[in-house]
């Protein structure tokens, strides 16, 4: 999910129980095939394989899940599903725009409990192209603040990652939000790395050129029908154009 970055860091907190229940796995595994089979099993010249595994180690999945799903994807060992990536539009409640990108073997299927969720919550879906140009394909790369050895600051992610393609750092509170080109994600990354800084996450996001500002109802109600969607097996991701004040999340937690 990618909306306000309150709402960034209570979702990579809420990952870490999605992770013990089990159903984040899944999904981890998913992207770990296809990106096999998209780029071929060596992590060292598969760039998207390198990120889709680092991710599924930090949430903890077993290396021997990993290890078997990238011989699926690249064909070593048999099994592998013929997955598709399908990006569905829509508009949730309050004229909230969102993209909901599914990872499926049957897109029929995801079509159906996509479009069920959405009309039963206060959504709708859209027309192909008629959503998406409210986003732009960015790199996203979070830093925690808090590493093993270390306590890590704006200016030390600034400096690592400005010549490497950088556009902008967001302060989430217990990380930050590197945000770039997509096509300089693995530079930032890799960047990253070399100054000896770790990070949480590293992938290619879709960013909303404008934000709809929701009160508490409206945020209560599109949290709600995210949390649905991200319960569909088939959603990968979802991209929406938000934005709930720090006071709105205090309201929704209390």
């Amino acid at each position: 999910m990618s909306g306000h970055s309150k709402w960034a860091t209570t979702k990579h907190k809420k990952a870490v129980i999605d992770a013990r229940r089990g159903k984040l796995f899944a999904k981890l595994i998913k992207n770990v095939e296809v990106a096999a089979r998209m780029g071929g099993g060596d992590i060292s010249g598969n760039p998207t394989l390198y990120d889709a595994v680092q991710k599924a180690k930090k949430s903890s999945v077993p290396n021997d899940n990993i290890d078997r799903a990238i011989k699926r994807g690249s064909g070593a060992e048999a099994g592998g599903a013929d997955y598709q990536t399908i990006m569905y539009e829509g508009y949730g409640p309050s004229g909230v725009a969102m993209l909901v990108e599914c990872l499926t073997d049957n897109k029929n299927r995801a079509a159906m409990e996509v479009r069920t969720v959405m009309t039963r919550n206060g959504g709708s879906l859209a027309d192909a192209g008629s959503v998406s140009f409210l986003f732009h394909r960015k790199g996203v790369v979070i830093v925690p603040v808090e590493q093993d050895d270390k306590k890590v600051t704006e200016d030390d992610v600034l400096e690592a990652t400005l010549e490497a393609g950088a556009d902008s750092i967001n302060d989430l509170g217990e990380s930050f939000e590197v945000v770039s080109e997509a096509s300089d994600l693995v530079a930032v990354r890799s960047a990253l790395q070399a100054a000896g800084i770790d990070y949480d996450s590293a992938e290619a996001s879709f960013v909303p050129d404008m934000q709809v500002e929701l009160d508490k109802d409206a945020a209560a109600k599109i949290f709600r029908l995210i949390e649905l969607l991200e319960d569909l097996d088939d959603v990968q991701n979802i991209f929406a154009n938000f934005d709930v004040s720090d006071e709105v999340m205090a309201q929704l937690d209390a």
